[in-house]
């Protein structure tokens, strides 16, 4: 009953309705990259260089005379895969440490929690920075990197839904008959912690995607040949270009900037949808 009073909320909600139809439009070009990119994203052209958008060229050629309509669309998928692989990272990571730290308590907590503060305790980005400097920039990198450093937050969303549901009658009940923890854990604490934890992994691929975005601008991420939205940015920061070929920033700019909007509005969405106050009441 909740699921479906869920749904009709995010059917009313206008921003789910974007969110999702961006996201998409989103998911749809990075699969159709080799039908709708009109040529090779790596391939050099200097005789067309800088050129302005065009029937040949939607959105123009780089410095280096490559599609940016083409880079573009690759880069897309790129995005998408850090986006998906870190929070799938950092909620297996975040999801078993928290569920452990939550519902077993004492050393087990205490470890869990002084580790989430160690890594909370550093700005992301130069966590991120440190560690992704310390390895060849490798797109597995990026992926991993992102969700390690991520994994904290997710730890202790979890520990806080965990340190809730542990104590309602039921999950008492069934410890003082003796069930085993494992099957507390994943057939009733597992469930009741699942909403919130949705909900931060689908903002976490908005921030996934900002942050590979920085670190291949920074030339510590997706390495060339392969494109990828920052450094695409990076390639056309010179102040000369950006007068002269403003597109070769502006298009991956605009594409970041509506793939991070798609998921946070979503994202916030989702928050709405599975709050329990904001739900209509039945009848």
């Amino acid at each position: 009953m909740r699921d479906n009073r869920a749904r009709t909320v995010l059917r009313r909600d206008g921003r789910a309705q974007l969110g999702l139809g961006v996201i998409v439009a989103l998911v749809a070009i990075a699969l159709a990259a080799p039908l709708i990119a009109g040529g090779d994203p790596a391939r050099i052209d200097l005789r067309h260089a800088l050129e302005a958008p065009s029937g040949a060229h939607w959105l123009g050629t780089d410095a280096q005379g490559r599609d940016v309509w083409a880079r573009l669309v690759y880069g897309a998928r790129v995005s998408l895969v850090v986006g998906l692989l870190s929070q799938g990272i950092a909620l297996v990571l975040g999801l078993g440490l928290g569920l452990a730290a939550g519902f077993r308590g004492r050393w087990t907590d205490e470890v869990v929690m002084r580790l989430a503060d160690v890594t909370l305790a550093f700005p992301s980005l130069l966590l991120l920075i440190a560690m992704a400097a310390a390895f060849e920039p490798s797109l597995t990198v990026v992926c991993v990197v992102i969700g390690v450093v991520g994994w904290a937050a997710m730890a202790r969303l979890v520990r806080g839904q965990v340190l809730v549901v542990r104590e309602l009658e039921y999950v008492q009940a069934l410890r003082a008959l003796g069930a085993r923890d494992t099957r507390i854990v994943l057939r009733h604490v597992l469930p009741n912690v699942l909403a919130p934890v949705v909900i931060a992994a689908t903002l976490g691929i908005a921030g996934a995607i900002m942050a590979e975005a920085a670190l291949s601008f920074l030339g510590l991420g997706v390495q060339p040949p392969t494109p990828s939205w920052g450094a695409m940015i990076a390639d056309g920061r010179d102040l000369a270009q950006l007068r002269s070929a403003p597109w070769t920033s502006l298009a991956p700019g605009v594409a970041i900037g509506l793939a991070v909007l798609g998921f946070n509005l979503l994202g916030d969405a989702l928050r709405d949808a599975l709050d329990p106050r904001r739900l209509p009441t039945p009848g």
